[in-house]
């Protein structure tokens, strides 16, 4: 039988919260063999466009990424998961996929990229859940989905879907949140909003996003199977 591995990132600088769990859902659903790998406390720098790769489509720049670079190249499909931070990707899962640069050369002209063909998956967390974001027009939770599968499209990744969760905002935990004049609380829970564990956003408190991980999750296992001829 075809052994299927499928990579899950964790892209959230914050261990076990929201966007880790989103995706670890996604990967239990699949049933396969299955790494997820948070980047919480990596050091990953962005692309600095030094061509190093263009030769053997190896990144030449060493930080945290290496190991990654081949556990990305190594799997049959990924699982993206990051948040959403100032109404954009967060930077450490953007610095993770500009990266992928390294994959794009084809220097024999044998045509196809690295990456070209695999599978993927989005979870995507944004902290305003489906407020919809000034200048985006779509709602907090769906940005960095759409931004990962902007980075996918690219690599030629073939995406079967995002699911979006609401996370809980840092207003929540920075002892300010609920007298802060620009809180996120206040913004998305209303002027008078009191910081107590019934208003805080978890994904437990979502079972529709649960449920629509895990069918995710199944749906990228099919994909997988249809592709190996399982």
């Amino acid at each position: 039988m075809t052994r299927m591995k499928v990579l899950g990132i964790s892209g959230s600088p914050r261990r076990s919260h929201t966007t880790e769990g989103l995706v670890k859902t996604i990967l239990d659903a699949t049933g396969l063999e299955t790494e997820l790998t948070s980047l919480h406390g990596k050091k990953i720098n962005g692309c600095i466009c030094c061509l190093g790769c263009v030769e053997d489509n190896t990144c030449k720049v060493h930080d945290d990424y290496i190991p990654l670079m081949h556990k990305v190249l190594e799997a049959d499909a990924i699982v993206v998961g990051a948040p959403n931070y100032f109404g954009r990707l967060n930077a450490l899962t953007h610095a993770f996929l500009e990266r992928f640069y390294c994959f794009r050369h084809d220097k024999d002209g044998h045509g196809g990229m690295k990456l070209s063909g695999k599978i993927g998956a989005i979870a995507s967390v944004g902290g305003g859940g489906d407020w919809e974001m000034p200048g985006r027009g779509m709602a907090m939770y769906e940005i960095a989905g759409d931004d990962i599968k902007g980075f996918f499209e690219y690599n030629e990744i073939e995406c079967m879907g995002v699911v979006a969760a609401q996370g809980a905002v840092a207003c929540f935990s920075c002892g300010y949140g609920e007298v802060c004049s620009v809180s996120g609380v206040k913004r998305f829970f209303g002027q008078d909003a009191k910081i107590s564990p019934e208003i805080i956003p978890c994904l437990d408190k979502q079972p529709e996003v649960i449920n629509k991980a895990k069918l995710l999750g199944k749906a990228l296992r099919e994909r997988l199977e249809d592709r190996f001829e399982v």
